[in-house]
């Protein structure tokens, strides 16, 4: 078999797209599987997931996760603004409803974040604070801003489901420069009695009025350059804490570059949603001949380069590096 890979990336969060869409391609649930472990290990193509872009009965579009390790996410924000600018490539629309394991959301074409960067907003959504949605196993019915003594003595913690569970704490220079992250998140995405399902875990840290800093280690994948749907969630829990405002945009930086989000609150229906606006970059379009019966013994075909921009999105992220320095 033939396939065409296309790697992209949004904020470094980098993955293969394997068009569903305007192909006759299809996997068994096994195939993906494989796929995601064989393609995405970094001693061969190489990438911290694969994003299935399919046909949908109700949607535009739709996007289904396969992490690194082989699991599957219910959703991935970073991911989702590389399919959104996969889709409009192929399908021409500026704005589209993207299928996901539990919403269908908005995402559309916007603003240049950076000057020549493609960038696409999109929706994050459904928001649930109740801890049986991530699961986290305590006997309270949310956890925002508290203590978790089963984990750490000092820290506050905040959970939610966006809808993949994600575990937050606000930190200082001092505890996000430890190796207190690495411990705590390799505790609960290990066999535990907390999150029996494990959990994405994110450090943020406060630059300045409007701007934060998000590092996240992702159920499946470990330490990732960004994770879209935990800056969504950093930025809600900011709002909720008082940091940020609800309907104003925030900068969110991480090892991979910046986003900028914006959280919304839905009075009537007492809901939560976030836009997650940022880059959505290409990096190499790859084919690959496999064998989905022996998918390790794939064979790298031919391999283009975008050059361009890649160089262009490098300028950001020196220019965020720079800034880091100087606030974290």
């Amino acid at each position: 078999m033939i396939i065409e890979g296309l790697k992209s990336h949004g904020s470094g969060n980098d993955f293969l797209i394997i068009d569903e869409l305007t192909t006759t391609l299809t996997f068994t649930e096994e195939e993906r599987k494989n796929l995601a472990q064989t393609l995405c290990n970094r001693e061969k193509l190489g990438a911290d997931g694969i994003l299935f872009v399919m046909k949908s009965e109700h949607a535009d579009a739709r996007m289904r996760v396969f992490n690194a390790d082989g699991s599957e996410a219910s959703m991935c924000g970073n991911g989702l603004r590389c399919v959104a600018r996969y889709a409009n490539d192929v399908l021409g629309l500026d704005k589209m409803i993207v299928e996901t394991m539990k919403a269908n959301l908005l995402v559309e074409k916007t603003e240049d974040i950076y000057k020549g960067i493609p960038t696409f907003k999109v929706e994050i959504s459904p928001v649930s604070f109740k801890v049986k949605d991530l699961p986290l196993v305590v006997e309270k019915e949310q956890l925002q801003n508290e203590p978790l003594p089963e984990l750490h003595d000092s820290l506050l913690f905040s959970a939610l489901a966006v809808p993949n569970p994600h575990l937050i704490t606000l930190v200082d220079s001092d505890v996000l420069q430890s190796e207190l992250q690495a411990e705590l998140s390799m505790k609960v995405n290990q066999p535990n009695e907390l999150f029996p399902d494990g959990v994405n875990v994110s450090f943020v840290k406060e630059l300045e009025p409007g701007s934060i800093y998000v590092r996240t280690f992702e159920r499946g994948v470990g330490f990732t350059n960004a994770c879209g749907t935990a800056m969504s969630a950093s930025s809600l829990i900011t709002c909720s804490v008082g940091l940020n405002s609800l309907e104003s945009e925030i900068s969110v930086y991480n090892n991979g570059g910046k986003v900028k989000c914006v959280v919304h609150y839905d009075k009537e229906s007492k809901k939560y949603s976030i836009d997650l606006i940022g880059n959505a970059t290409y990096e190499y379009k790859a084919l690959i001949e496999i064998d989905l019966n022996q998918p390790e013994k794939f064979e790298l075909l031919e391999k283009h380069d975008y050059d361009a921009e890649t160089s262009l999105y490098a300028k950001l992220q020196a220019e965020v590096q720079s800034y880091l320095k100087t606030t974290l």
